[in-house]
């Protein structure tokens, strides 16, 4: 009989060393540290940061894990908290094929276990990579089927992920990391019910797949079992789910690198809104377009993006939340064109219940088109004038510097100009002790 998928991957992960990754996706490690850390410092002072900490404080024992703003505790207990911390921005990184987001996981396990075992830099980057392989491999494999079927992909693959992540760190047997990984996969799940009214559910699912990660690991070092075909074997994740089995996940693995697929984020919303942000803010700069010279904007839109970014069309154009505001093709595009600009200030209720973002948005309109696939966008923009401009586009890359700069005006709503400085170099380093010892102590 052939080893399990679970197995196979773990075998892999546990060989892999920073001198056999090749140096692009080295450099992505740090770049992907970055981005996640920025986004703790950004979230620190939100409501929900604050109900994290506090849970995070009440469930663990002392341990050995900084919380961003205060406080140290066990590595389970701080991915659950950083994971919803990092995510509810909704700023992270995605796959583009399975819009799973990988930083929000693997980023919060690798600072919570680095930390508390004192991690080397090449155990980081070891972890760091080949979690980020191992997620692009077996989120890839479901694509956007979980998300026809109603369920959070992220939530599917997050405690598979950070079992893999954990286990590394942790120098587990490949035997014992496939069984953390077939408990953790009895921890998989995550309703798109989030949609409906904009509640925080889906933030959770990041955080809960970190700590579910984390405790299926130290349980599979002690000796609890996990069924080892988890993942292809007889009742298999993918067949429960979605009703087929993985295929290929592991061809090519270690020669064709596919965790560099996951896309930063430029803007807070989410990925698939991204590229028409930019082609919008393009037209605008291009031919000095203004609000008030838009008649109607429309979006061609992959079927798969409809009911997350399009669907309901009063929540869109409308959003009442934070949430409801992330996941509208219509309100972003309206304060695209109407600012010049997307930040952070999306997520306030002043900017989506203002009159003439309203007004643009309730004339954003879109067509489903199967011939687009992951995150590529097409948007036409008809003018008072009688004038219509075109533009196609995808996703974009990454930025060292784009991603510099979101990373400093992140940072800055919690550290001063000398901790930003300090926190860059730590990230350069890999340092995850210096890191933890920053982020505890950013102001709230």
């Amino acid at each position: 009989m052939s080893e399990s998928l679970s197995l196979r991957l773990a075998r892999w992960l546990c060989r892999i060393e920073p001198r056999s990754i090749p140096t692009p996706q080295r450099a992505l490690a740090n770049m992907r540290v970055m981005d996640t850390v920025g986004l703790l410092l950004a979230s620190s002072a939100s409501p929900q940061a604050g109900i994290m900490r506090a849970r995070a404080h009440a469930g663990s024992a002392r341990g050995g894990a900084s919380l961003v703003g205060g406080g140290k505790v066990e590595p389970e207990w701080a991915a659950l908290a950083h994971g919803v911390i990092a995510h509810c921005l909704d700023f992270d990184d995605t796959f583009p094929q399975s819009v799973v987001h990988p930083g929000s996981v693997i980023v919060p396990v690798v600072l919570a276990l680095g930390e508390e075992l004192a991690a080397p830099a090449d155990d980081i980057v070891a972890a760091l990579v080949g979690g980020y392989e191992v997620a692009a491999r077996l989120a890839g494999a479901g694509g956007t089927r979980f998300h026809g079927r109603g369920f959070h992909a992220s939530g599917i693959f997050a405690p598979i992920i950070a079992a893999y992540v954990a286990g590394r760190l942790m120098r587990l047997a490949p035997e014992s990391m496939a069984s953390a990984v077939g408990l953790a996969a009895s921890m998989s799940g995550g309703l798109m019910a989030f949609t409906a009214d904009g509640a925080w559910s889906k933030w959770l699912h990041l955080g809960w797949g970190g700590f579910g990660g984390i405790l299926a690991t130290k349980l599979a070092r002690d000796g609890f079992r996990g069924p080892i075909g988890a993942l292809d074997g007889r009742y298999n994740l993918y067949e429960a789910f979605i009703g087929d089995p993985p295929e290929d996940v592991d061809a090519r693995l270690g020669i064709d690198w596919e965790g560099e697929s996951a896309l930063f984020k430029y803007y807070p919303c989410a990925h698939v809104i991204q590229p028409y942000i930019d082609l919008a803010l393009g037209l605008r700069r291009e031919h000095a377009i203004s609000a008030g010279d838009v008649r109607t904007v429309r979006c061609r839109v992959a079927p798969w993006a409809v009911p997350i970014v399009c669907e309901p069309a009063d929540r869109k154009i409308a959003p009442g939340s934070p949430v409801e505001a992330i996941a509208s093709l219509n309100y972003n595009l309206a304060l695209a064109l109407c600012d010049g600009a997307v930040g952070l200030e999306a997520l306030e209720e002043r900017n989506w219940t203002r009159t003439d973002v309203l007004s643009l948005s309730r004339n954003v309109a879109y067509t489903a088109d199967a011939s687009l696939t992951g995150f590529a966008a097409a948007l036409e923009i008809e003018l008072r004038d009688g004038r219509e401009v075109t533009a196609e586009g995808d996703a974009a890359a990454a930025d060292p510097t784009r991603l510099a700069a979101k990373f400093r005006a992140l940072a800055a709503r919690a550290l001063d100009a000398p901790g930003i400085a300090a926190l860059e170099r730590a990230v350069a380093d890999l340092d995850i002790k210096a890191i933890g010892t920053l982020l505890a102590g950013a102001s709230r």
